[in-house]
């Protein structure tokens, strides 16, 4: 499931406007998918208002992702008239990562009447380009960037989560105005709501930290992107410190991690199994210290807003940030300490000073980062800014 537009929704239902999402039938980020027999279904979930339009189901990122992505956008401007046969919005929010939904939105906003805004939650074509290896003159690439400028010419308002994109939007024919920045958040009441962990999981946490008087944590997708190999070789580094780290996930990395633990005899890094989202918040209080780490990559020069990092904050618990990027929270905030990404030694070295910490300087530095969490990206407050700041 997209948690975002879920959890703006629900803000927005509570402030008393009626919300309405229109999704693809298949998607990669929901476990389970809905069940639409025909083109189009419609689905209330926690009083919101989803409506699910037939598409192809895929697998990776392929040919069968790009097929399901513009049947998405096709079936979008075909049902344009039956979304809004018992529903005129005011707003209309078109949501990337990929901009060919700009077509569809611009007709349903125009034939309501509303304001229409492009939420940018990933820079496509760029991300493709640079991340992904293709080349800018690549057919598809090419007109995947016809239709973002489009978006940013005939948007009213784009909404951006990442906080340095505005130039590159300009340069692509958004009028400076247009920009309002809205990052991703965490919902607070998710804490106050939050389930213990697995007997069996919080007795290998336990066992772990009798072995070990200081714990680094980790949750979270163990993928490629997460920069795991680093903060292992600062394991290795760290073997005679007794420093433990755990590490609590799935991904396509996590057995070649585990084989490098084992070779190198890294009896100070734990792996777990994943958890309940619900479950999160009491495996991080556990923890001393929490790590979060990025390769390095070009495209990090816009800005990042990662959904791991408010939940390192509102832990309030020191944060290891190993970055480079256009934006650094932890060091924004002072709910930690911030190095070199890539870079094992200095990742060792930060652990290593915040170990050394007094309880006091420790809690209040993690405090840093509870207060920001809740000042700047408590979604009831991103909710009210988001809709302060439409036309």
């Amino acid at each position: 499931m997209e948690f975002r537009p879920y959890y703006l929704a629900r803000e927005w239902l509570k402030l008393g406007h009626r919300v309405r999402i229109v999704a693809a039938s298949e998607s990669h980020l929901r476990h389970q998918q809905p069940n639409v027999d025909g083109n189009i279904a419609h689905e209330s979930i926690d009083e919101i208002e989803y409506v699910w339009l037939k598409t192809p189901s895929y697998h990776g990122n392929g040919v069968g992702r790009v097929l399901n992505l513009l049947a998405f956008a096709k079936a979008l401007f075909l049902y344009r008239k039956s979304l809004l046969s018992d529903f005129i919005p005011d707003i209309v929010i078109a949501s990337s990562p990929h901009p060919f939904i700009i077509r569809g939105s611009k007709k349903i906003a125009s034939h309501a009447k509303a304001s229409l805004v492009f939420e940018v939650r990933d820079l496509w074509p760029l991300s493709l380009v640079e991340l992904g290896g293709m080349s800018r003159w690549h057919p598809f690439v090419m007109l995947m960037q016809y239709e973002e400028n489009y978006a940013y010419q005939c948007s009213d308002k784009i909404a951006s989560l990442l906080p340095k994109a505005q130039e590159y939007m300009c340069s692509h024919g958004m009028s400076k105005e247009k920009f309002i920045y809205t990052p991703n958040g965490i919902v607070v009441a998710d804490w106050k709501t939050s389930r213990s962990l697995p007997n069996e999981t919080a007795g290998k946490i336990d066992l772990f930290r009798s072995k070990h008087d200081f714990l680094v944590g980790f949750t979270g997708t163990h993928g490629v992107a997460n920069a795991l190999s680093y903060l292992l070789e600062a394991a290795k580094l760290l073997k005679s410190d007794n420093v433990g780290f755990v590490l609590v996930g799935e991904g396509i990395v996590k057995n070649a991690l585990i084989k490098y633990a084992q070779k190198n005899k890294l009896s100070n890094v734990l792996f777990l199994n994943p958890v309940e989202k619900r479950m999160i918040p009491s495996f991080l209080t556990r923890m001393d210290i929490l790590y979060i780490g990025w390769k390095k990559q070009p495209l990090y020069r816009f800005g990042v807003s990662p959904n791991k990092l408010f939940d390192y904050m509102m832990a309030g618990k020191p944060i290891v940030h190993a970055i480079d990027a256009g934006n650094d929270l932890v060091a924004e905030s002072g709910c930690g300490i911030s190095c070199e990404a890539e870079n094992p030694e200095a990742i060792a070295k930060v652990i290593m000073k915040l170990k050394d910490l007094s309880e006091d300087n420790s809690e209040a530095m993690g405090a840093k980062g509870r207060d920001y969490v809740l000042a700047n990206h408590d979604y009831a407050v991103l909710a009210k800014k988001y809709l302060g700041a439409m036309p």
